[in-house]
């Protein structure tokens, strides 16, 4: 792959606050889009127009989910503009490949902050309509097998011990198998 030069590599990325370069050896720090100021402001901010960068790759309004879940907790929010068009766009997500949002959904829930995950998805009105999986655990979040499952997989995932979808999915549906069985 040919990423092309440092600035246009930095244009890629999502957020401002993931756009900086360090050098170790001359101990340079280069910030294209202001992520040095946003990191400060503790503001998760778009590079560009956000509407256009999430009809670009709709998985970014998942990335958006997921940074400020896992930022929320050192005081990070979604700068307004950013936020704004998260729910109007969250229909892109349709055009995604299945197997691309199952992925995405996993990295919601299993890399230590689904607790938070699901809260960032009903605040910023991703929690129907976006995977159907997803919904279902987003809707039975607070139910106590459900949330407890949340919690240990949070609590694993701080302690460094690995995770498994099957015991968060068998958790989730755990209640539709004792009603068919």
């Amino acid at each position: 792959n040919v990423w092309g030069p440092q600035d246009e590599d930095a244009a890629r990325r999502d957020f401002t606050v993931n756009a900086m370069y360090y050098d170790p050896q001359t101990q340079i720090l280069v910030d294209y889009h202001k992520g040095i100021q946003d990191s400060r402001a503790r503001v998760l901010r778009m590079i560009g127009d956000a509407a256009a960068r999430y009809r670009e790759d709709p998985v970014r309004l998942i990335r958006a989910v997921r940074f400020a879940a896992k930022l929320s907790a050192r005081g990070f929010t979604l700068e307004p503009k950013t936020a704004k068009p998260i729910a109007a766009c969250k229909s892109l997500l349709a055009d995604v490949p299945q197997s691309r949002m199952f992925d995405e959904m996993l990295k919601l829930l299993q890399t230590g902050h689904g607790i938070a995950s699901v809260q960032q998805l009903r605040h910023l009105g991703m929690d129907k309509g976006v995977y159907p999986l997803l919904d279902l655990i987003v809707a039975r979040a607070d139910e106590p097998m459900v949330h407890a499952a949340l919690a240990d997989t949070d609590r694993r995932v701080a302690e460094g011990k690995p995770v498994a979808p099957s015991f968060l999915l068998a958790c989730v549906l755990w209640q539709d198998v004792l009603l068919a069985w």
